[in-house]
Formats: structure tokens, C-alpha cells, sequence
């Protein structure tokens, strides 16, 4: 017990300065990355060092909780043997002292010892939680969690036209294919919506397919989108609608499309800011910027140089659009890019940055907030900003992304979390049900299909969850993504690797049914799309599957672009960007 006390406070003084993002070798790395920021193959070893480093800040996590269990288990064996063995020592005679006494020399020194584990043991357990003080950071006062809203910009009156006109629907009943049949149902109501809301702000044209916020519309990976081109040659222009180098600030986030809009976000220390171009031409329309908001910090937090400040994606629908930044600034605009309303909701406190892409359903933006320092999820009226409903979720930090899944004809908000899934009745707030099973960094969002829900994070495992009861239907642990949500189709699970595996499981049993090597580093998310999955590399390579037990692949091709964002997918046209370039792919 001893031995182990002394390893663990060894182990505070050793790593109590170090954090994932701060090693000798990251911080030079990031310097050569700012001198050479074209430099391809050092961002890749960036990347690959970060994944390492994040490795093993979780191990050496693991391993403190395991020392710390550990310890409290001796310690309780040492009070038992203590109280064993006093047990006898107390019916003792009592006897004259003698200084040179051999027995009372002892029975000093085992009281000395005694007390030195005991301290040891105490010293142990308050230098390890201080080496980790994220697992003792409470949720901030009721004070503090205020949020400082701006003024809106546009008349009230206005704002309670556009907020009684429903564009979202809620997944249909459960069907062969209920991802399909509810985007087809949203866009049938949007193009309602814009025929009889003539004081509610649309785009120019109704699409029939439109794919709002990341991962499509109820970002659950799914487009009903048809005609969709399976190859292109972005070099030679062979199915290049247009293509424009990107002249805006640096992100990550995923563009949204609603009929000839595209929305997008850039950023970097000085700024952040929301894009809109046209669909059509591709030409850059307006650019708002996120300034003048009350509570921005006029420092902004560190960040990861793979999530930066413009990770998570817009959403849009089609009215308004919303945007959310690693400051914590969140602002809200209508098609013309005029300024709704904005405010700040709190400096996320993270290791890498602030990246949950943002959800909108019947009115309602949904942000997922889960810091080091404080966690919840946020439903805000999409017209005035008005926070409607919000829960503290007491979970630890996590970099996932809500969605909205159908189970027995009702919607529910489903959120990954560490380590608990969780379902909320998205108008109310009403917690559903609970599952605990993740850990490590929690990145991938749920999805969901035929009323069950699919959770997986690298270092936890796979679970399919009943939507009904929160019951667990059945677990794996191959193949478990650490950036890449899952997908549901047809009665299968796919998963896609950060290290290029695409793997295939029976959603009734777990079963693997097929796996796919694609040697290439993956963050973008796959899409199930007409029939086929759509899966595109960091390295701009793209690879076409069918969406069955075979996976076979329909074809492979390289762009050259370097890609995170998952791509945006509309009838007969796929929308992508890449890390220099926004362009266009149709037949």
C-alpha cells in the first residue's frame, strides 16, 4: 500500500503540467504549422500525434482510477487486519514502562507506520483528483449560467409570424425506410411554407430535397436525395458544377443547403464568422460576422489545431440560420443575412474546443453544451432566441452532436454523453430514459433507425438501445469510430473508423456481417444516400458502397482535397467542402 501511494504521488508531480495539447513535440509542431500552413504532409503528422496523445492522456486516466480503487481496496484491508489484530493486543495486561522495552519499541513503530501509510494514503487520493480536476468541477451557480442575450433586431410582430410556420416534421411512423419518408414529409412542408408565409424571410426556389444541419436533415445521416453522381474528377472539372478556392477564414464545420442557399463557417483568434454562397453559381453572397455580441470574450479560448473555431456545422430551416462558435457565441440570421438575435452562452471550457453542431426541429435550435466545467443542452425559440427549455446533464466533456430519432411515431432528442446516452422529449425537456456505456472522448453522434438507437465511441463499445424503454438490446466491441458517426439503413448498422475500417452489423443482433479496409484516415461522417454509402478521407479520397450486407463497392477515386466536412447532398448534387475549397458535384 505504501509502494502504491508513493507511485501515485509520484505520478502527480509528473504529470499535474501536462495536457494533451501542450507536449514539447505538439507545441513545435503548431509553430511549424503556422509558418508552413500549406504543408500537407505536417498536418497529417499533427493529426496523427494528436490521436496518439489523446490516447494516452485516456490511458493514463484509466490507470489513476484503477491505482485509486486499488488503494482504497488495501486501505480497507489494512483497517480490517488492524482491527484483527487489536482485537487481542487490548486484553493485554497492562505493564510498567521500560524506555529500553523491546515490545513497547515496536508497538510504537507499528503505530508510527501505521499513521505514515494512512497519510500517504490520504496525500495519494487528494494529489490524484488534483492531477485530474475535471472530475471534481461542479456545475456553475444558477448566477453564472445566465445567459446575456442581445436585443433582437427584427419587430416582434415579425418574429411571431415566422415562429408559427412549421418547416421541420417529426419522423414519420416507423417504416421500411423512416429516414426517407420524413425528409420527403419536410420538404413537402417547406415548400407549403413558402407559397403561403409571405411575411416569413425564405430562399428564392423550393427544393424538394434540402439537407439542413449536419449529417442531414435530423442529423441521423440519411438524404432522400436522388441522382447522385458516383464518381467525379475534381482536377480535370468531369462533373464539376463549379468550384471556388476558399477566401474565408479556416474551419472545420459542415456545410447546410436549403434550396439555392449554402451555409458554412469560418474563423480563427481575431473573428468568426457565417458564409452564405449560392448554390447555383457558387458565388459568395454575404458574409456575417459574429461581433458586438454581449458576454464575447475579448480573449478567445485555446483550441486544438484539427477542431480550430468554426467546427460546428450551421443548421438551417430555411427561415432562419444559426451558428455557434468555440467562444460560446451563438447568432441567428435570416436568408438575406440580416442579424436576428445573438448572445453568448458561456466560454466553453475544453481541452480541444468547442465543436457540437447545432439541431433544429419545429422551431426549436438545440445546442449541446457539454464542457469541463459545466454540462447541458439548451432548446432555443430559432425567432427570438428565447431559451424555451434547458437541462443540466452532469455528464464530462463531450464533443458529440444531438439528433432526432422516431421511435412509435414520436420524436426524441437523443444525445451521446460520458458516460451516459440520454433521451429528452425535445418540446418539453423531459428526460426519457438513460443508458451509461461510453467513455473515453466522446466525438460520434448517435443515430437511429426503426425505433433503436445506436451509440459508439473508441474505448467504450457499441450499444443498440430500445427507444421505448431504454432497455439495451445488444452490445459489440469491434471496429468503434472516434471522430465518424454511425449510420442505420435497411436493417444495418455501419461504422467507419477514424483509421479507415467501414464495417457492417445486423441492428437486430450485432452481428458483423462485413468489413471494408479503406486505408485512409477518415473524420468526415458516412452518408446512406439513394441506395448507396458515401464516404470521402481526410486525404480527399472517396469511396461509393452499397448499402446492404455486401458492401460492395461501386467505385474509388481521389480528389487531392483534403476533406473533414461531411458533405451536403441535394438532388442530382453533392456539396463539399474541403480545407481550401467549396465546390459543387452534379450529373
Amino acid at each position: 500500500m505504501l509502494t502504491l501511494s508513493i507511485m501515485l504521488v509520484a505520478n502527480y508531480f509528473q504529470v499535474r503540467n501536462i495536457t494533451p495539447l501542450e507536449t514539447e513535440v505538439m507545441t513545435t509542431l503548431k509553430s511549424l504549422n503556422e509558418t508552413n500552413p500549406d504543408n500537407a504532409e505536417l498536418q497529417a503528422q499533427i493529426r496523427q500525434l494528436d490521436l496518439l496523445s489523446r490516447k494516452a492522456y485516456f490511458v493514463q486516466e484509466e490507470h489513476l482510477k484503477t491505482g485509486i480503487y486499488i488503494l482504497l481496496f488495501m486501505s480497507a484491508v489494512f483497517v480490517f487486519c488492524l482491527r484483527g489484530y487489536y482485537a487481542d493486543v487490548l486484553h493485554i495486561a497492562p505493564k510498567d514502562i521500560d524506555v529500553f522495552d523491546e515490545w513497547l519499541v515496536k508497538s510504537r513503530s507499528r503505530k508510527y507506520v501505521q499513521w505514515l501509510a494512512a497519510s500517504l494514503t490520504v496525500v495519494a487520493l487528494v494529489l490524484v483528483v488534483a492531477s485530474n480536476p475535471q472530475w471534481l468541477k461542479s456545475d456553475k451557480t444558477a448566477e453564472e449560467e445566465t445567459l446575456v442575450a442581445e436585443q433582437p433586431q427584427e419587430p416582434a410582430a415579425e418574429s411571431v409570424v415566422a415562429e408559427a410556420t412549421p418547416t421541420e416534421t417529426v419522423e414519420a411512423a416507423p417504416a421500411e425506410d423512416e429516414q426517407t419518408e420524413a425528409e420527403n414529409a419536410e420538404a413537402a412542408a417547406t415548400e407549403q411554407t413558402a407559397e403561403e408565409a409571405s411575411t416569413t424571410p425564405v430562399a428564392p426556389a423550393a427544393a424538394r430535397v434540402n439537407h439542413g444541419m449536419f449529417r442531414g436533415n435530423n442529423s441521423n445521416g440519411h438524404s432522400s436525395a436522388r441522382n447522385i453522381p458516383t464518381t467525379w474528377d475534381f482536377a480535370g472539372g468531369g462533373k464539376i458544377a463549379w468550384k471556388h478556392t476558399l477566401t474565408t477564414k479556416q474551419g472545420f464545420s459542415s456545410p447546410a443547403v436549403h434550396n439555392n442557399r449554402i451555409f458554412y463557417t469560418g474563423g480563427d483568434e481575431a473573428s468568426r464568422e457565417l458564409y452564405c454562397h449560392d448554390l447555383t453559381t457558387g458565388d459568395l453572397l454575404w458574409t456575417l460576422p459574429a461581433t458586438g455580441i454581449a458576454g464575447s470574450p475579448s480573449t478567445p479560448p485555446a483550441v486544438a489545431s484539427n477542431t480550430g473555431y468554426a467546427s460546428a456545422s450551421p443548421a438551417t430551416d430555411g427561415r432562419y440560420v444559426c451558428a455557434v462558435f468555440a467562444t460560446g457565441d451563438i447568432m441567428c440570421a435570416d436568408m438575406d443575412g440580416k442579424r436576428v438575435w445573438a448572445k453568448n452562452l458561456g466560454v466553453p471550457d475544453n481541452q480541444y474546443g468547442f465543436v457540437s453542431s447545432l439541431l433544429i426541429w419545429n422551431g426549436i435550435v438545440f445546442v449541446q453544451y457539454d464542457n469541463s466545467d459545466s454540462q447541458k443542452i439548451l432548446a432555443m425559440d430559432i425567432a427570438t432566441g428565447n431559451v424555451r427549455w434547458q437541462k443540466d446533464r452532469n455528464q464530462k466533456v463531450c464533443w458529440s452532436s444531438p439528433i432526432i430519432a422516431s421511435v412509435g411515431g414520436q420524436a426524441q432528442l437523443v444525445l451521446m454523453g460520458n458516460p451516459e446516452v440520454r433521451a429528452y422529449n425535445p418540446s418539453t425537456g423531459e428526460q426519457l430514459w438513460s443508458v451509461s456505456g461510453m467513455s473515453g472522448e466522446v466525438c460520434p453522434s448517435p443515430c437511429s433507425g426503426d425505433g433503436v438507437i445506436f451509440a459508439a465511441n473508441e474505448y467504450a463499445k457499441i450499444m443498440a438501445i430500445n427507444g421505448a424503454d431504454g432497455s439495451v438490446l445488444w452490445e459489440a466491441t469491434d471496429y468503434m469510430p472516434e471522430v465518424a458517426s454511425p449510420v442505420y439503413a435497411n436493417g444495418r448498422l455501419y461504422i467507419a473508423t477514424t483509421y479507415g475500417v467501414l464495417a457492417a452489423f445486423d441492428a437486430k443482433t450485432g452481428e458483423l456481417k462485413a468489413e471494408r479496409e479503406l486505408n485512409m484516415e477518415l473524420y468526415s461522417s458516412p452518408m446512406v444516400v439513394d441506395g448507396k454509402i458515401y464516404i470521402i478521407g481526410t486525404s480527399g479520397q472517396v469511396y461509393v458502397f452499397t448499402a446492404d450486407d455486401n458492401l460492395q463497392q461501386i467505385s474509388t477515386f481521389e480528389t487531392g482535397e483534403m476533406t473533414y466536412a461531411t458533405p451536403a447532398f441535394l438532388d442530382g448534387k453533392v456539396v463539399i467542402r474541403s480545407l481550401n475549397t467549396l465546390y459543387c458535384v452534379s450529373e
